[in-house]
């Protein structure tokens, strides 16, 4: 049931103006709502993230108060006097901002990182302040074959650790020594291809330098731009039935990489095959045109070399092809009429799957027509069925937030649906009782209570 209690609000004076905001909502949420922008380094406003606080590259002035305020961590009061846009404001985030401006490459791995755009905002171009020694300076790690870690543009804004510690749950980043010997490590200062890192990219997209970036944006000195690409596609990942939305970023019709997109399913997050798992669609074997078989080709034993199909098929348009298929179809129908059953594919949409059974039950006449998930999961549905009354899915997997205990029986979501796994982990990170039944090790097990 929706909670139909009327949300607490306290009106604060911003910028001169009196606005209402929700109670227990920080100084920067309720300037974004208003329209203004606080430059933010370390905060990263999406869902997960935990405001840290470390940059300090958000301060704004409250009025009756000494010092400056990180906006992304102080809550709203009633009666509050916020000035984001002061003098003395405006100069601490800009001599912050230059601070690390020094500690920067010459040429920014990428030409359109979060931080280039903040240092703009700022009114930063260039540092006063000298660069730290070569000697303190990371060398590149390009260890992994998707991703490349470059700390010579870390600002230590955590947001990466909190990537992968708070919102994916895998503890593989971490961060090690001290002053300026401090920096981003994986697992015990493992190369990244080494360490446990599973490939999830989400630290990838939450850095906000470049520091850490797709291996297909940067080109062999390590310099790109993630805005270089010509359009971006809005899809939902092709791969397992989590659902996952995301968006391709397309330049000279091929993509160059992808970004988790704030959907229900996965609020930004991708796993490793739905960030970096596109090579195929520009492989060699792929058909991109429709074909039929040639009048020529042998009827049987047919050995047809993927690279080159056109020994044995011809290139026809899709009308044509459509005519084939469709005139193949009656031809069996007329011929085999009922002995013909249709078996549908896991892999299949939901409005593929009601296409194929209407061709079954519409165009041939008959309902032998079955899918493979109802053998698989022929156990779980009688189950359900008796336990639940219903073998349908009764709540999404995100829905874990609000339950207490929850069990995990004949699954294995680390390995096959990555995404839905976070939000378990999560969940045994919060507090909540998880518990693993299954013969077999798996991911989950070390988050599990019992």
């Amino acid at each position: 049931m929706l909670d139909s209690t009327p949300q607490k609000t306290v009106t604060i004076k911003l910028d001169g103006k009196d606005i209402s905001v929700p109670e227990g909502a920080t100084i920067w949420e309720a300037a974004q709502a208003q329209g203004t922008l606080i430059p933010h380094l370390c905060h990263k406003p999406e869902p997960g993230y935990r405001s840290d606080g470390n940059c300090r590259a958000c301060m704004v002035e409250i009025e009756g108060e000494r010092v400056l305020a990180a906006s992304c961590i102080r809550p709203v009061q009633d009666g509050m006097v916020v000035n984001t846009a002061s003098e003395r404001a405006e100069k601490s985030r800009a001599l912050v901002v230059e601070l690390l401006a020094a500690d920067q490459p010459d040429q920014p791995h990428d030409a359109s990182s979060h931080f280039l755009d903040m240092a703009a905002l700022n009114g930063v171009s260039e540092s006063r302040f000298p660069a730290r020694d070569a000697c303190h300076v990371p060398l590149l790690d390009d260890s992994h074959v998707a991703m490349s870690v470059n700390l010579d543009a870390c600002i230590h804004c955590n947001l990466c650790v909190r990537a992968c510690r708070e919102v994916q749950v895998n503890d593989v980043i971490g961060m090690a020594g001290r002053g300026l010997d401090a920096q981003i490590v994986f697992d015990m200062n493992d190369p990244m291809g080494q360490s446990t890192c599973v490939a999830c990219g989400e630290c990838v997209q939450a850095c906000p330098t470049g520091a850490l970036m797709p291996a297909s944006v940067l080109d062999d000195a390590q310099h790109g731009d993630s805005k270089d690409f010509d359009r971006e596609v809005q899809s939902v990942c092709p791969y397992c039935g989590v659902g996952c939305q995301l968006s391709f970023k397309i330049k000279d019709d091929e993509i160059k990489y992808v970004e988790g997109v704030n959907g229900p399913a996965n609020e930004n997050r991708l796993c490793v095959k739905g960030r970096f798992g596109f090579d195929y669609v520009h492989h060699d074997h792929r058909l991109t045109k429709p074909l039929i078989r040639r009048d020529d080709a042998p009827a049987k034993g047919l050995n047809v070399d993927p690279s080159n199909p056109l020994t044995h098929f011809r290139e026809a348009s899709w009308k044509e092809a459509l005519d084939v298929a469709a005139n193949g179809f009656i031809k069996h129908r007329d011929i085999s009429g009922k002995r013909i059953a249709g078996f549908g594919s896991a892999k299949c949409s939901n409005e593929e799957a009601y296409l194929f059974q209407k061709m079954i039950r519409q165009g041939f006449g008959h309902n032998n027509v079955d899918h493979c998930t109802r053998l698989c999961h022929a156990s779980s549905v009688a189950a359900l069925l008796e336990n639940v009354g219903s073998a349908a899915v009764t709540a999404t997997f995100n829905e874990i937030e609000n339950a207490d205990v929850a069990i995990v029986i004949g699954a294995n979501p680390t390995e096959n649906h990555p995404v839905a796994a976070t939000y378990f982990k999560q969940f045994a990170k919060r507090g909540g009782k998880l518990i693993v039944m299954d013969p077999r090790g798996q991911g989950l097990k070390r988050h599990a209570a019992h």
